[in-house]
């Protein structure tokens, strides 16, 4: 039998854990044992091990070593520290230390000259924050060395200097060992045929499942999550009795797909923000330079050059599908923004519908 695969957490929920810590430090409470509990955006609790909680410069602080599980993140084992104080007013404020980088270019998920620190770890940092208190708080969060590891990301493109992001949508990181993941996915895909499904709906990740399942009526069995296997996907879909399928996600993930990059994770492969430019180029679409990230490209444009554009990048994506799947399946493509509305689709959506 095969090992089954640990999973970590995001560097997201050890700075809610660390954030917690250090406010139970800073109000008196009893120091944790040897872990804290948090609360997670799917109803669970989990208890991360604390790595220490001192008082400091007037308030409190704790650390958290990251454990991203079998996962090969390049964050494992930073320590990720929360110094909290209180404010004068307000919610709470979240401040960039050591090695947590700050935005400095419009398309992302964060203002320019904000911390680095996406909207999910922020909800699950409040989350945990207000567990143990209602007062205004300022936290800072920092990661030794942070500045040194954000180099061998993709911050440095997106305009985001200094450090890493504060990342994760769940609070959980998922192992995702090529070999692992796809025998899993052969699975799902086993289970998808054995109950039925002929037209499955593959998404790159969360992203893209939350808002099919908010588009359409889907099956349980009915969607997959691809992750970056797109080209082993594609390749098993024919040994299958599959009619349809249908991709649906984030340009900036299946894009590369028309570009015939079948790993899309980030360290296997370039952005897709080039070939966008080669298609709009192609529709006598202006301004299409100066854009970091596929999101902020597409967020520039009009309503109706967005959906032109989108259409014509789920044309290629469709094609190149096909073409790598050699099978008799139809293909359709739907592209969404960050927030999960659709920008534009290829194809017939009947069989979804």
């Amino acid at each position: 039998m095969k090992k089954e695969l640990r999973w970590g957490f995001t560097t997201g929920a050890c700075a809610a854990a660390a954030g917690k810590a250090a406010l139970c430090g800073l109000m008196g409470h009893p120091d944790p044992a040897e872990e804290i509990d948090i609360p997670f955006p799917n109803g669970e609790r989990h208890s991360l091990p604390i790595s220490f909680v001192r008082p400091k410069d007037g308030g409190g602080e704790a650390g958290v070593l990251k454990d991203a599980g079998d996962d090969p993140d390049i964050t494992h084992g930073a320590l990720v520290i929360a110094h909290v104080d209180w404010d004068k007013s307000g919610d709470i404020t979240f401040i960039a230390g050591e090695g947590i980088g700050t935005v400095t270019k419009k398309g992302l998920s964060i203002p320019p000259g904000e911390p680095a620190i996406t909207p999910g770890p922020k909800a699950m940092i409040r989350a945990a924050l207000r567990e143990v208190t209602d007062r205004p708080v300022r936290i800072t969060l920092s990661i030794p060395g942070g500045r040194e590891m954000a180099l061998k990301t993709y911050n440095p493109r997106l305009g985001i200097v200094n450090g890493l992001s504060v990342l994760g949508t769940t609070g959980r990181v998922r192992p995702f060992s090529c070999k692992a993941l796809t025998c899993s996915i052969d699975c799902e895909l086993n289970v998808a045929g054995a109950a039925g499904v002929n037209a499955p709906v593959l998404v790159p990740g969360h992203i893209g499942e939350r808002s099919a399942r908010n588009h359409l009526a889907l099956a349980a069995e009915q969607l997959i999550e691809v992750g970056n296997e797109w080209g082993f996907v594609l390749a098993r879909l024919a040994r299958h009795p599959f009619t349809h399928a249908l991709l649906w996600g984030h340009p900036g993930k299946l894009a590369k797909l028309a570009d015939g990059q079948w790993d899309t994770h980030s360290s296997r492969s370039g952005p897709p923000l080039d070939l966008v430019r080669r298609i709009g180029k192609l529709l006598n679409m202006p301004n299409l330079e100066g854009h970091k990230t596929t999101e902020g490209l597409f967020a520039a444009r009009k309503a109706t050059e967005q959906h032109r554009l989108a259409e014509a990048v789920s044309t290629a994506i469709a094609h190149a599908a096909s073409a790598k799947a050699a099978g008799e399946i139809q293909f359709s493509v739907a592209l969404v923004n960050m927030a999960g509305d659709i920008l534009g689709t290829y194809g017939d959506m009947k069989p979804w519908r």
